[in-house]
């Protein structure tokens, strides 16, 4: 379609289009099912969630639109209104306008967001950008997926629960500004990035060595991991679609014999609201780092790199 520069052929975490010379419409849709017990949290998480589609692309967020689907007479309108009050505060919190939405009945309550930003068109971050010496940065911890898991069974301590939805509901909003303070495009220092979520960080980052035309190697040791995730791994805490995101890298993945099944079990976990996996040209790596760290992001850890053109693999060691 004219005036598309991102599509859906390259399975990218937003769509871009053409608004004007120079400017570009970045836009996004995102809602699930709650995550968490208390609905003000959920509504807080699924909201910083649905943002963080604009940001992982380099964007930023301008309007949102709720998407609701309640039970409204079987469970009231006190927990819709929490689900709602958390969603408001982390747009106003983005600087977002909340300029409508739909809600619907239904027996399963879900929410989220539809987004629309604006990105500069020659400094969009995609998934297809990833080149050779690249190294790639963490922005977030992972293992929310496990750790809701063990809390359901009421086998996870509060301060790991805690921690994860912490970061469940912290926005991507800085790791999208350090990337632009860089600067973004295939001559400049940041080339690629992708949000880690329901994938999980092999699926998203299996989707970008596709994309690219390259393949990515990932030191496990040194991504990190929410408090108590091992812990609930050891305990059977996993989950069925992290289960899925591994068999579907299956093919494309070379484990070092050192690396353990459960370490396999914590790179394929199903993140929400995780935080953005940026490849930058390793001269330019510190200076990200401390972009990063500037402007808040939960981590800046360096997490692998990018070793080779043209097959799309996975190395894990």
């Amino acid at each position: 379609m004219p005036g598309t520069l991102v599509g859906i052929e390259t399975g990218d975490d937003a769509g871009v289009f053409i608004a004007a010379p120079g400017v570009a419409l970045v836009q996004t849709l995102d809602f699930f099912t709650p995550i968490v017990d208390d609905p003000y949290l959920f509504g807080q998480i699924a909201a910083t969630n649905s943002l963080s589609d604009v940001y992982a692309m380099g964007g930023r967020p301008l309007t949102a639109m709720n998407i609701v689907c309640f039970p409204l007479k079987e469970r009231g309108p006190e927990e819709l209104a929490e689900i709602l009050r958390g969603g408001v505060e982390k747009i106003a919190e983005a600087g977002v306008a909340l300029v409508g939405g739909h809600s619907v009945d239904d027996p399963e309550p879900k929410y989220g967001l539809s987004v629309t930003g604006i990105v500069d068109e020659h400094q969009i971050t995609t998934n297809a950008g990833a080149k050779p010496g690249d190294m790639i940065v963490l922005t977030k911890p992972i293992g929310t997926g496990i750790i809701t898991t063990g809390r359901k069974f009421d086998e996870c301590p509060d301060a790991h629960f805690n921690a994860a939805v912490d970061g469940m509901r912290t926005l991507n909003a800085g790791a999208a500004e350090a990337m632009r303070r860089c600067g973004i495009g295939a001559e400049l220092p940041v080339h690629a990035a992708t949000d880690i979520t329901g994938f999980g960080l092999l699926g998203h980052l299996f989707q970008m060595a596709k994309a690219s035309a390259v393949t990515i190697r990932i030191n496990s040791e040194a991504v990190p991991l929410y408090p108590g995730v091992m812990e609930q791994i050891a305990n059977k805490n996993v989950t069925a679609g992290g289960r899925a995101n591994l068999a579907f890298v299956a093919e494309q993945l070379n484990a070092e014999p050192g690396v353990s099944a459960n370490m396999l079990d914590a790179l394929s976990d199903p993140q929400t609201s995780g935080g953005v996996a940026i490849c930058v040209a390793a001269k330019n790596a510190d200076e990200l780092i401390e972009k990063l760290a500037s402007l808040g992001t939960l981590c800046q850890a360096v997490i692998g790199e990018v070793v080779e053109q043209q097959t799309a693999r996975l190395l894990v060691w």
